[in-house]
């Protein structure tokens, strides 16, 4: 998750091709996203987010954890979203109200909710404590460059919270644990760089996360699993949510749309089931670190 990343979606040959970045963030929104819920839950929980926690997001995407963390109680929740203003705007459809006085929207509990590009100059706004939780829920260690981005960013957004604050990176699990890593080599093995001049995947190394915190000047403070899988409605499903992360953007440079939603709808039919569905176990790692 990096400030200049480019998530880009093309989807699968067969049906009207999805270009449109909006029609692609909504892919992200409405299909992907919600895969990690079992992780977002399972850090809440472990974190005990409720009544009175103020949480800074990053890399908020289209807002769904930040929904949850809403619906625990959190007061002050602000998402910053620097790739995507597609995903931004499917955030704030989310989480803000519709109209004036339509009332608090989902995360005015008590306090309020801000949606940006960029990290807030203030922790919250005038006259109020800086945040106690940040997350990065976006998983590292799958894209060349990803955990040098995260790092910056974590740098950059420490100081906007309290001493000993928890700050939480997320990568993914083993590769033998994670089904989606045998999926995603077809990105890997079509990829480019020296036609496309983007980087290419890599695999995720243990250490990735406790890396990224260091370089941060964060403090390790514990760990976790959580099983993740991804599970989709049919073979279409799962070639848009998948194409939604962006992972395939380099392949598709590379090679041509066509190609890609061949290979990959290849790689996906061990994971198809009797009845038409998708279904890829998966085990995602997250990390907690503390401010200084």
């Amino acid at each position: 998750m990096t400030p200049t990343l480019v998530r880009q979606h093309l989807p699968l040959a067969g049906p009207t091709p999805r270009a449109d970045p909006g029609a692609r963030a909504r892919d992200w929104s409405e299909i992907q996203e919600r895969m990690l819920v079992p992780l977002y839950e399972a850090v809440y929980e472990r974190l005990d987010v409720g009544p009175g926690t103020r949480l800074l997001g990053l890399g908020c995407g289209s807002g769904l954890a930040l929904l949850a963390a809403a619906s625990r109680g959190a007061t002050v929740l602000t998402g910053v979203e620097p790739a995507s203003p597609q995903r931004l705007a499917l955030a704030r459809e989310r989480l803000l109200p519709r109209e004036p006085g339509a009332g608090a929207g989902a995360g005015g509990r008590g306090g309020g909710v801000r949606l940006t590009d960029r990290l807030p100059g203030k922790a919250a706004g005038p006259g109020t404590r800086a945040y106690d939780l940040v997350t990065a829920f976006e998983p590292v260690g799958c894209r060349a460059g990803d955990a040098d981005g995260l790092a910056v960013l974590l740098a950059a957004a420490a100081p906007l919270a309290v001493r000993g604050a928890p700050v939480v990176l997320v990568g993914w699990g083993p590769p033998e644990r994670c089904a989606t890593s045998s999926v995603l080599r077809v990105a890997t093995r079509l990829a480019d760089p020296l036609r496309t001049g983007t980087v290419r995947l890599r695999r995720a190394r243990r250490d990735d996360l406790e890396e990224v915190a260091g370089r941060a000047g964060l403090r390790p403070d514990g760990s976790g699993r959580v099983a993740c899988p991804f599970g989709y409605a049919n073979v279409e499903s799962a070639l848009r949510g998948l194409l939604s992360t962006g992972l395939f953007d380099a392949a598709v440079m590379a090679t041509d749309q066509a190609q890609v939603d061949k290979e990959l709808t290849e790689a996906l039919h061990p994971y198809r089931r009797p009845d038409g569905t998708v279904w890829m176990p998966n085990v995602f790692r997250y990390l907690i670190a503390r401010t200084a």
